[in-house]
């Protein structure tokens, strides 16, 4: 796994020069706390985004939970929300590095394969992660939806809060993308 700092120094002693592009690392540390708050949006609402995220790819395609279907029974439903946890788990550290290759390595490399051998939708499962990927940047930016949240609603920042976070909201909504792209 790279982070902004070792990518730099990667490539730079690739091409045997020294480090010359401060200004990329200089933006990285800025955002710091940004990416911080980013990922623990994230982390602290993961159980309730991806079962949100499985229900909504269910409500879409009830067949799925018939006799059948790729979440019935109950172990295989089991197996949907640990996948999904997982995908998400594994933006968080994407989106925390500033690099995808976690993502790529560990998590993508050889999904849509294994998910064809094993007959799961790949429809569905990229239809769950676009609905995780508008979870996530709802988060990001402290804008839960207000019809849904009632009494509940728990606002954590400012109003300023979602200009200030656009660049990290686009960055996680690139992660999520390359993992719907990995499934198509």
């Amino acid at each position: 796994m790279l982070d902004a700092f070792s990518r730099a120094v990667v490539s730079a002693d690739a091409s045997t020069k020294c480090v010359t592009d401060l200004g990329a690392l200089k933006e990285f540390v800025a955002q710091g706390n940004r990416r911080l708050d980013a990922v623990n949006a994230i982390a602290s609402n993961a159980s309730c985004m991806v079962s949100d995220a499985i229900a909504g790819m269910i409500c879409e395609n009830q067949g799925l939970i018939q006799a059948g279907g790729n979440c019935y029974p109950n172990r295989r439903m089991a197996a949907c929300l640990r996948d999904g946890e997982i995908v998400l788990r594994y933006v968080s550290y994407a989106l925390l590095a500033g690099d995808a290759s976690v993502l790529d390595d560990r998590c993508l490399n050889g999904l849509k394969e294994t998910y064809a051998a094993l007959g799961v939708p790949a429809t569905s499962t990229a239809r769950a992660v676009q609905i995780m990927k508008a979870q996530a940047a709802a988060h990001i930016k402290d804008q839960p939806s207000e019809a849904l949240a009632g009494a509940r609603l728990r606002k954590m920042g400012s109003p300023e809060t979602a200009d200030r976070c656009a660049s990290i909201v686009a960055e996680a909504s690139s992660y999520f993308d390359r993992v719907i792209s990995a499934l198509s």
